[in-house]
């Protein structure tokens, strides 16, 4: 415990900055999934065909090992930000879509055939009762995406991509040093408070983003 504290506190600024590198490459890409995944549910929710080949396919994707997507990433997009960025985004569409899908498809249609009753046209019905409804499994999906992440993200430093996976990564390359085992856990620990501050914040808007009505 000693080794690990006094390794804390000689690179506690680094650490400092790759945690939030870690967080903001984190977030970045799952709004950005976000926004792929739901624009994707919107064409395809109401088609069977279309929902499941869609699923499907994201699916397939999370098939493929992290370490691979990588390998197959690098010759195209270089090392760094820009593979990091569209494999965690690559991951992270699966659980978001196939939830947007879900909650869309979950909605009563007695609700959509009153909301048109009193002249609501489509869009309108889409944007005030459609996804406000299914918004608490879209943020789910979200929350789920975000801990698939999280990990993933940590595994990209064989990328050089940002955040945590460096110290991980630099710890186990050194194991026989002083510092690598300290090195190491420090960065998994991280990586798992990390996690858990993220997922906290998601129940918190939530609730704040949920009509009373839904949520209970």
């Amino acid at each position: 415990m000693d080794a690990l504290w006094t390794f804390v506190m000689h690179r506690r600024h680094q650490l400092l900055v790759d945690f939030t590198l870690h967080v903001s490459a984190v977030l970045q890409s799952v709004l950005l999934a976000t926004v792929i995944a739901v624009l994707i549910g919107l064409l395809v929710y109401r088609s069977p065909l279309g929902s499941s080949l869609a699923t499907a396919l994201a699916g397939a994707v999370l098939t493929i090992p992290s370490f691979a997507l990588l390998g197959l990433l690098i010759p195209l997009l270089g090392l760094g930000v820009a593979p990091t960025v569209t494999a965690l985004v690559i991951y992270a569409l699966l659980p978001i879509m196939r939830n947007t899908i879900i909650g869309l498809t979950s909605v009563d249609p007695a609700v959509t055939d009153a909301a048109r009753g009193v002249g609501m046209n489509r869009l309108r019905v889409l944007a005030r009762i459609e996804l406000p409804l299914a918004w608490p499994a879209i943020l789910a999906g979200m929350r789920v995406s975000t801990q698939l992440s999280m990990g993933i993200l940590a595994i990209a430093a064989y990328a050089k991509g940002p955040g945590l996976g460096n110290l991980i990564f630099s710890g186990l390359s050194r194991l026989g040093s002083p510092n690598a085992v300290p090195q190491a856990l420090v960065g998994t620990i991280l990586i798992v408070v990390a996690a858990l501050a993220l997922d906290g914040s998601y129940a918190l808007v939530g609730r704040l983003t949920t009509a009373k009505g839904i949520r209970d």
